[in-house]
């Protein structure tokens, strides 16, 4: 399959990589553009359905809530419930997935994931909806933190933040294609006897299980058993990833010398990369889940249609952002900066729309908290696995992923409750936003280095 459109054809970065000379470099661009078209497009996809059966609960939500008897605090728990089996079974998966490999395990889990959001339109009371959204949670957990890994396989770190950008920019498109078609699909209502929410789960989870299969035929597990690459370029590429594993590698100091794999995951700076994504996610969550809500609430006469159309209007602004910062952060070989500025604009944003009461604004500051989060999100996972070794990283991308969406678990409770509270979505905002604060804080202590630095400890060491 050809990415053209989103992995485009010229080579992702601007500069040769660390070592080459102006040939090396040249080659290691091509192949570098290769891989993107051959699969940024298709994990892009993937992620697409992935993330739409992840988030359909908040369409559905607008007519669900009613029919089934919902208040804030039970339509909340349903997606909490989704991401505790998310964050207990991301682990595992990801263990799985290294020893199995991608191509099997995530065919596996996205035929599994697929069909359980599909039944999810069976839902009758508030404990099916629980145990329903709780097995979509279990079959779905490992397939963000799995493409994450798979994708340290494929690029090496100074080409991933637009790599990253180029696949993850299908939450935004997600969320905006799913704003605009969710309105028109729930007006399905009543069609051969479903409600329109019932609709929705139907032609929302299939496309899942279709494109589980296709993963088998579709997929490498590493470039080694690439066909579309010829030696060269497979030589080319183990090259710039075995130099990338080196420099990763550096610190080995007698401070340092061969931890624990166990005594590396627990360790304060993965904690620290935990916590800084925890207080992310949140957000993540905030604009999945709530958005089309929080849009309704700016005037209760609009239709279904109506907010739809309004909540794609943040996704696309994002879509924007997250490739344009990508590619910027990717040119400057700069992290720490790049991922602290959205967080705080994002909090910028989320504080616009609790306290203005202008429509306009409100929705300026939807689109700023949504474009920061995303954006951040990014370039956040360009920057973990240079903190882990080559052994841990596994599992580490999967624990700092696993407990970061605690935050993920915890919004739409915390959301949900505050707005039986209050009646208002203001004090959630405020809760997103200090966390997004805090969680910029975090990251300045971060070990995160640019790519020049790491050059001249390589160079040092090599010395």
């Amino acid at each position: 399959m050809d990415a053209t459109p989103l992995a485009d054809r010229r080579p992702l970065p601007d500069g040769p990589a660390n070592g080459a000379g102006p040939s090396d470099s040249l080659q290691e661009q091509h192949v570098i553009a290769k891989v993107s078209r051959h699969l940024l497009g298709f994990l892009f996809i993937l992620f697409f359905f992935s993330f739409l059966d992840r988030i359909n609960i908040g369409f559905a939500g607008l007519t669900m809530m009613k029919d089934l008897g919902l208040s804030g605090v039970q339509f909340g728990l349903a997606t909490t419930l989704f991401y505790i089996a998310y964050i207990a079974f991301g682990i595992p998966s990801n263990m799985a997935l290294a020893r199995i490999g991608a191509r099997k395990w995530i065919g596996t889990i996205m035929i599994a994931w697929g069909l359980a959001s599909t039944a999810t339109m069976f839902a009758s009371s508030p404990g099916t909806l629980y145990l329903l959204r709780i097995l979509v949670g279990v079959t779905e957990a490992g397939f963000l933190p799995g493409i994450l890994l798979y994708m340290t396989y494929w690029f090496p770190n100074a080409y991933r933040a637009r790599a990253n950008a180029l696949f993850m920019i299908a939450m935004p498109v997600t969320a905006a294609v799913g704003s605009a078609l969710s309105g028109y699909v729930l007006a399905l209502d009543g069609t051969l006897g479903l409600k329109g929410w019932q609709w929705l789960f139907c032609l929302e989870g299939l496309p899942s299980a279709i494109l589980g299969l296709i993963v088998f035929g579709y997929l490498c597990d590493v470039p080694e058993k690439a066909t579309w690459l010829n030696a060269d370029e497979k030589r080319t590429l183990s090259e710039a990833l075995a130099t990338e594993h080196k420099t990763a590698s550096l610190p080995r100091t007698s401070e340092t010398e061969e931890r624990s794999l166990l005594s590396e995951l627990v360790s304060p700076t993965v904690i620290k990369f935990a916590l800084a994504y925890f207080c992310l996610v949140n957000t993540l969550a905030m604009v999945a889940v709530w958005t089309p809500l929080i849009v309704k609430s700016f005037s209760a006469d609009a239709s279904n249609r109506t907010v739809g159309l309004l909540a794609a209007i943040p996704q696309i602004c994002t879509i924007v952002a997250m490739i344009w910062w990508g590619k910027r952060s990717d040119r400057k070989q700069e992290r720490k900066w790049h991922l602290m500025l959205p967080m705080l604009f994002s909090a910028a944003g989320w504080l616009c729309t609790a306290y203005s009461t202008h429509p306009v604004i409100q929705m300026s500051g939807i689109c700023l908290a949504s474009a920061g989060s995303y954006t951040a999100m990014s370039i956040f996972w360009t920057t973990p696995d240079h903190a882990l070794s080559f052994r841990a990283r596994a599992i580490g991308i999967a624990v700092i992923n696993a407990t970061g969406n605690i935050g993920s678990a915890l919004n739409p409770l915390v959301v949900g409750w505050l707005k039986d509270l209050t009646h208002s979505f203001s004090a959630g905002l405020l809760y997103a936003a200090a966390l997004l604060v805090i969680g910029a804080a975090v990251v300045a202590v971060l070990p995160v280095q640019s790519r020049r630095s790491r050059d001249a400890e390589l160079s040092s060491n090599a010395c």
